[in-house]
């Protein structure tokens, strides 16, 4: 079939498969190109299907010749009907891992249920033994909570007051004032059920009285701060409660891993363009105008970019692993740069619809909104015929 872009709102309704794989070969070759690292042997990558969760796995298979286990929750194709975005990542990433001799194998399910969590241990057991790095990289508007079976939905609003500022719609490119009223509070409990780190302790709770954590194991779970500009809907909104709640999970969780030596640290990383962020009013604007900004500083970063950096010059240096006072790593320090920051800010408030196309740069948000879901990747013939049916070569049934 031919498979073409169906947008609605922050949301494509189709993906390419052709597309998805050029974007994960390019991503494993810019890792190929950076010098090797001595890092992880044997990694659990939970939403490794996209983003962030991706370049982990990617990272720590290209760079450190690892086995992975990727978790994730992405639809199968049908005839006529691509697959999600993360499945065909996936597929295009295990092949290529397979042919460079890499384990590599995948479950596909609610990496909040007891089930996965307990389907991962019994592969781990089976094929690796133990695992001495875990990335929990999930994203997900809801959760049901395995214990309680309550599902929670989260919200993105902010908290006391109503939030007034500028936005942009990415498709059209029209700069408007949005208002966002306030959250109640289970509003915001449901968020920090969904966003928080009760899941993440969950995991690490399972995994080590399981005995597949390694001596020395690490975990990460990668969080955002971002701005004074999108602080009220984002840092001081509901999100913002969520990652408060999962900074301080990390704490709990670090005291549960000394007796193995292990580590839990929070990964603050960079402003990106993803479904998620693409839903939240006002960052779509704060991403054009700081891609903008670092782009011409010569520091703009994708996903694999920041992760490899993480990784090699934050992670396995061979020494102490840099933290702030919080004791979280800071992998956003060049998008917070004061004079980066400076300069967002003064483009900010000159930014209006007529103006944007030469203060921001709406075209790399589009481009890079649509690459994930293998759209507008150059080398790909999207006029050509393509089988949607793919398959994943590692996932266990």
């Amino acid at each position: 079939m031919i498979i073409e872009p169906k947008i609605r709102g922050f949301i494509c309704l189709t993906t390419h498969p052709k597309g998805c794989e050029q974007n994960v070969i390019n991503q494993i070759n810019y890792v190929k190109l950076k010098p090797a690292v001595n890092g992880t042997k044997k990694a659990l990558i939970i939403g490794a299907s996209t983003g962030f969760g991706l370049s982990s796995r990617i990272t720590s298979a290209f760079e450190s010749g690892a086995a992975t286990i990727g978790v994730y929750f992405e639809k199968p194709p049908a005839p006529g009907k691509p697959a999600s975005a993360g499945w065909y990542n996936t597929a295009a990433f295990e092949k290529q891992a397979h042919e460079a001799g890499l384990y590599a194998k995948s479950i596909n399910g609610d990496a909040f249920s007891d089930e996965v969590k307990q389907k991962t241990i019994d592969l781990i057991k089976a094929d690796l033994g133990q695992v001495d790095l875990v990335i929990y990289s999930l994203a997900s508007p809801r959760r049901t909570n395995p214990k309680t079976g309550i599902t929670h939905s989260s919200v993105l609003k902010p908290i006391g007051e109503v939030f007034t500022d500028k936005t942009v719609d990415f498709h059209t490119g029209v700069v408007s004032e949005v208002s966002i009223n306030p959250a109640n509070e289970e509003e915001i409990a449901n968020t920090v059920a969904v966003m928080g780190g009760e899941d993440w302790q969950f995991w690490i709770e399972d995994l080590k009285a399981a005995g597949v954590l390694a001596d020395g194991a690490i975990t990460i779970a990668y969080s955002y701060i971002g701005p004074k500009v999108t602080e009220k809907v984002y840092s001081k909104g509901t999100i913002g409660r969520a990652k408060d709640h999962l900074a301080a999970t990390s704490k709990l969780i670090n005291d549960k891993l000394k007796d193995i030596n292990g580590k839990a640290i929070i990964s603050v990383n960079k402003a990106l363009v993803t479904q998620a962020s693409s839903a939240i009013p006002v960052i779509p604007l704060y991403i054009s105008l700081l891609y903008k900004v670092m782009k011409a500083e010569g520091t703009h970063e994708g996903c694999i970019e920041q992760i490899q950096r993480l990784f090699e010059q934050r992670l396995y240096t061979g020494g102490t692993i840099p933290t702030d006072a919080e004791g979280r790593i800071r992998i956003d320090d060049w998008e917070l740069n004061p004079e980066v920051q400076a300069k967002v800010a003064e483009l900010w408030v000159k930014a209006t619809t007529e103006t944007l196309p030469e203060l921001g740069d709406l075209k790399g948000y589009k481009t890079d909104f649509l690459n994930l879901f293998g759209f507008d990747v150059p080398g790909v013939n999207y006029q050509e015929d393509v089988d949607e049916m793919v398959a994943i070569p590692g996932l266990v049934s």
